[in-house]
């Protein structure tokens, strides 16, 4: 008896697991029934215009909107990149857009930092570099399903992000605080984090700027930057974010325009329209199998190799799927549909990338497109859950590199005077308001004496905190001339690479904040009188003093 109810439980427990098996294969049945019943419905003219996303404005006027239209309508594009305006604006032509669309459009947009950095009206989230501070990894991989829900609540199905370049240049004219630091494990998993959290809302990643941009010393949007590596070096270094990210089911990658001798041998050309470098590196011997994009091809580091039409050929040659940016999108769309019946293009090679694509919208939803909803737009995407994340990170990424004789915390009850002096060109209201609604602060300014017992607060404010720049000479020696004389804290609101060209040796503290926002400022305060403790640690090097992976904590809490 007991025989005959085991053989039965088997039984049941086998046709569960084959019923499992089933449904799994069901799925992938359908998503390929979708993808082969639309190509098999295709012209030669529709599959070719499926390779194109071309870049499209919500700030202009409706000669722009028409020829967009015109384009989608005549050429069969595949997809929009969408750049500057406002989110509502951009829901309303989305929708325009997708109901002219024979086959749903696939949305990009970069937005490495959130919405805001295209769009107004948007959040916006902190730097890769700050990101690059914080060490819970966590944190990141929410900020990547913030980023997300809000990319998908828009009808964005691509996010041109994260950025997985090592930034190892501290020159770099064009990455700089868009990685998240000079350490690749460091980078890694940062990307990796980021990815898991924006893809679980169906939002594809692309990892960028492949084989790795952290290293150049030019701008590829102005010209062809080299990375005069060795093949080994490349792939030890920057590859290796790379290699982790799509073993993690990065979605898509996003191939820059380099000049990589040591990968590519025919002088000059670039990585974005190499053979080798796209098809046999990336596809062949890394084993990418997700859609491969190129950096966009008005950009002078690849526009500058040949003549609109031909770069397109030639990039899809090398082995992209999408066309990102086309400067004259029907020429290259005829000079592509050519190349075809010549024989140049076979069918395998075209139906490979058209494929991936219409796989690709599968995976986003398209299969089961639907218009965005403009009611509460904007309110959706800037929720109360966006602001405590904003605050919880910034907190955890600000960096303190320097306590001698552990001067911080200040004590509320504090009798010294603290003298506060601020530099720079950007706004330091919060600093300043917070800082005096909890201690006697004096504000003194360069010209104005400062008594021997006081404590000078300098900190330096950047209206723009993206640029790396250097703090200016003459802040440089102000604030140096102080620090001989006086005990000085320290408060970088900018760049960790800003504060390269300070000599720290009589400054007694100092925090690198990376950010010049209002939160950030306030955090600056609660962690100077130690109500928060420093937890973040560099994510790229300041000096020889100051390297990766440095940040202190307090010793000692005061109340």
């Amino acid at each position: 008896m007991n025989r005959i109810i085991s053989i039965v439980f088997l039984m049941i427990i086998t046709n569960s697991c084959q019923n499992k098996v089933e449904i799994k294969e069901s799925k992938i049945d359908l998503k390929s029934q979708w993808v082969d019943s639309i190509y098999s419905k295709m012209t030669l003219e529709e599959k070719v215009g499926q390779l194109f996303m071309v870049a499209t404005y919500s700030n202009r006027d409706s000669t722009h909107i028409n020829s967009i239209k015109r384009l989608i309508q005549n050429y069969h594009l595949g997809g929009l990149c969408f750049f500057q305006n406002s989110a509502i604006k951009q829901a309303e032509l989305t929708n325009q857009y997708q109901e002219i669309a024979k086959i749903p459009l696939l949305i990009s947009i970069d937005a490495e930092w959130g919405l805001s950095m295209r769009l107004d009206s948007t959040f916006r989230y902190p730097y890769n570099m700050t990101l690059g501070a914080v060490q819970n990894n966590n944190l990141i991989m929410q900020i990547g399903q913030q980023i997300g829900k809000h990319c998908k609540r828009l009808g964005i199905h691509v996010n041109f992000a994260p950025v997985v370049d090592i930034n190892t240049n501290p020159k770099n004219p064009i990455i700089g605080v868009r990685s998240y630091g000079e350490n690749k494990i460091n980078v890694a998993e940062k990307a990796v984090a980021f990815t898991k959290g924006m893809q679980s809302e169906e939002v594809m990643a692309c990892a960028k700027h492949f084989p790795g941009h952290g290293d150049s010393a030019k701008d590829s949007h102005k010209t062809l930057p080299t990375i005069s590596f060795d093949a080994q070096r490349i792939d030890s270094v920057e590859l290796y974010p790379f290699k982790q990210v799509f073993e993690k089911g990065m979605a898509s990658v996003m191939v820059a325009h380099l000049n990589v001798p040591s990968l590519e041998s025919a002088d000059g050309l670039p990585s974005s329209l190499s053979y080798k470098i796209t098809t046999e590196l990336l596809k062949e011997k890394l084993n990418y199998r997700g859609l491969i994009f190129t950096d966009a091809l008005n950009m002078k580091g690849a526009a500058n190799f040949g003549e609109p039409g031909a770069i397109d050929l030639l990039a899809f040659k090398a082995g992209n799927d999408v066309l990102l940016f086309s400067e004259d999108a029907p020429k290259a769309i005829s000079m592509i549909i050519s190349a075809y019946q010549n024989q140049e293009i076979t069918e395998e090679r075209l139906a490979h990338s058209v494929k991936k694509i219409l796989a690709a919208k599968y995976d986003v939803g398209l299969n089961n497109y639907q218009p965005i909803e403009l009611q509460n737009l904007v309110a959706e995407l800037n929720t109360k859950a966006d602001k405590e994340l904003y605050q919880e990170t910034v907190e955890k990424a600000i960096t303190l590199i320097k306590n001698k004789n552990q001067l911080l915390p200040i004590a509320k009850d504090s009798t010294q005077n603290v003298v506060l002096i601020s530099l720079g060109d950007g706004d330091n209201t919060n600093f300043s308001n917070a800082l005096k609604s909890e201690i006697k602060v004096l504000d003194r300014n360069q010209h104005q004496k400062i008594n021997q017992q006081d404590l000078v607060l300098i900190s330096y404010h950047r209206k723009n905190t993206r640029k790396t720049n250097l703090i200016s000479n003459k802040d440089i020696q102000l604030i140096e001339k102080i620090s001989k004389n006086h005990r000085v804290v320290f408060v970088d609101f900018a760049s960790l690479y800003s504060a390269s060209n300070i000599s720290f040796s009589n400054i007694e503290a100092a925090i690198i904040a990376y950010e010049n926002s209002g939160v950030a400022q306030k955090a600056v305060v609660q962690m100077i009188l130690g109500r928060i403790n420093a937890k973040g640690k560099l994510p790229a090097s300041i000096n020889n003093e100051f390297k990766v992976g440095l940040g202190l904590e307090f010793t000692t809490q005061h109340n």
